[in-house]
């Protein structure tokens, strides 16, 4: 037997002392909280900006085009995934981690101090359009890159519980973003808001980055890593994309699973509170703070159905989840109408079932691929999904709501999303507490 065989391989990474959990957990979630906040204040604090980078003397096509930016973010994630997914293959997960939270800081600090459309025409789009592409890549890379970590320093027994930390720690930075702006809002004066209050939270998403650097810097390397780096040694490592092409199946898969649950959770998680704004004319600050209290709901059914998916398995929570947003997503709408407690309860709603898929597609990610591929795998297949579905979802809602007035269509699009995952799901191997080192 020689001393690369699988079987000595996993006895030596087995006698390595174990880290400490709380490192890796916070590292991974503090990082992943001002990933989700940096994005999502952007969408939250829209109304504010859209006249200070484009033409103030359409509010509307300025909210659109705005939103249109929002959308191009979303392209670069997939050159973010497979960038970021082939470091993290390649040099780690730790160094994958670390680079795209000092990048995404980076974008967050460029819009903070980008000028106004007043000052410098469309160079203000221009330094908007960047700093979304520059978020947009590292975004790219967070997501597959920490849902491998986590998956992989997680017991096997509970990665289903584990993995809902990724949702639980992303939304908390959205309810934290959400909450500056209804504080913001009550302090400020429109005028206020619209002049320099919204600079106000990248400035803050900038300053908090730099902590989550210096924490993953510090973090361990997961034991699979090293295992599948113990194993293959000094051989000549396969090609990134002819893993993919190898995993095709897979691959197809995972832009499956995530065509529902992003739109869906794009819809009801981040830019409902903007639309009942916008189009509904809820008071900014009440609405905020219906999204607020909705997203609690949702943080506290992530881990609920994370530990029911390691009692009875993935596949059911998945079908749950999916199967229940399609039925009652027109419900839902037809329950929102204009005032902000309507808002709260169909966000509330819809946020509980979606929880169901959130929880634990990080897991399900990571139990379809092996480790030499599994970050790429995940996220250049998952960032396609998410920049051509999800990242078009804000601006397709207002347009087919305000411009097109047939708001019908587009919460229909949204439930054939959900029944198209649905059937993906169906196909998809019960993956429950699969060892993730073979």
């Amino acid at each position: 037997m020689t001393a690369s065989s699988p079987s000595i391989t996993r006895e030596v990474v087995a006698r390595k002392p174990r880290p400490s959990k709380g490192r890796p957990l916070a590292s991974t979630g503090i990082g992943n909280a001002i990933e989700w906040y940096d994005w999502t204040i952007y969408a939250t604090f829209s109304p504010f900006f859209a006249t200070q980078f484009f033409d103030p003397s359409d509010r509307t096509s300025a909210v659109l085009a705005t939103l249109a930016v929002f959308a191009v973010g979303f392209i670069a994630r997939p050159f973010g995934g497979f960038l970021f997914g082939w470091i993290g293959d390649r040099l780690g997960r730790k160094v994958s981690m670390t680079l795209v939270v000092g990048i995404s800081s980076a974008g967050s600090l460029m819009i903070a101090l980008a000028p106004h459309f007043a000052t410098v025409g469309a160079l203000a789009s221009l330094v908007l359009l960047t700093a979304r592409l520059l978020q947009g890549l590292a975004h790219g890379g967070e997501l597959p890159s920490a849902q491998t970590y986590l998956s992989e320093v997680a017991p096997r027994e509970k990665r289903g519980l584990w993995s809902s930390f990724m949702y639980v720690s992303g939304t908390l930075g959205v309810i934290g973003g959400s909450l500056l702006g209804v504080v913001l809002s009550s302090v400020l004066s429109a005028e206020q808001m619209g002049s320099f209050g919204w600079r106000i939270p990248f400035l803050i998403g900038a300053a908090l980055g730099l902590f989550a650097l210096f924490m993953r810097a510090r973090m361990p390397e997961t034991e699979a890593f090293e295992g599948n780096r113990e194993k293959t040694g000094s051989l000549k490592k396969p090609s990134i994309i002819k893993g993919i092409i190898e995993h095709r199946k897979q691959a197809l898969q995972v832009i499956g699973l995530t065509v529902g649950l992003t739109v869906i959770y794009q819809l009801w998680a981040v830019f409902a509170p903007a639309f009942a704004s916008n189009s509904l004319k809820i008071n900014s600050g009440q609405a905020l703070l219906a999204g607020s209290i909705s997203n609690v709901a949702f943080i506290l059914a992530l881990p609920l159905w994370g530990m029911l998916s390691d009692r009875i398995g993935r596949k059911p929570v998945l079908l749950i989840g999916a199967l229940s947003a399609a039925v009652l997503h027109f419900p839902m709408i037809w329950l929102l109408q204009d005032s902000a407690w309507q808002l709260a309860i169909s966000m509330s709603v819809m946020l509980v079932f979606v929880a169901a898929m959130a929880s634990i597609v990080p897991a399900v990610y990571a139990e379809l691929f092996p480790a030499d591929i599994r970050t790429t795998g995940v996220g250049v297949p998952y960032a396609c999904a998410v920049a051509l579905f999800g990242g078009t979802a804000g601006y397709l809602q207002s347009l087919f709501t305000d411009v097109v007035q047939q708001a019908w269509l587009f919460n229909l699009y949204a439930v054939v999303l959900l029944l198209i995952t649905a059937f993906v799901i169906r196909s998809l191997p019960e993956t429950r507490a699969r060892d993730l080192n073979d």
